[in-house]
């Protein structure tokens, strides 16, 4: 499987309404299209790789 590969794992929705943001504490936005975890204040994409957040400053991409 890659990370472009459509059948990625669900994501449990009870799961992401209880993760934040590490650096923010904030809520974090579930992009489903690109598989990524959006911090606003941020301005951090977080990945999820194989149905894993990975919630790590250095994997983030920068956002606007």
């Amino acid at each position: 499987m890659t990370d472009t590969d459509d059948s990625r794992p669900p994501i449990d929705r009870h799961m992401l309404e209880a993760l934040v943001c590490p650096l923010t504490r904030a809520t974090l936005e579930y992009d489903a299209a690109s598989q990524e975890l959006i911090s606003r204040p941020a301005h951090l994409a977080y990945p999820i790789r194989h149905g894993i957040p990975i919630l790590l400053q250095a994997e983030a991409r920068e956002i606007d």
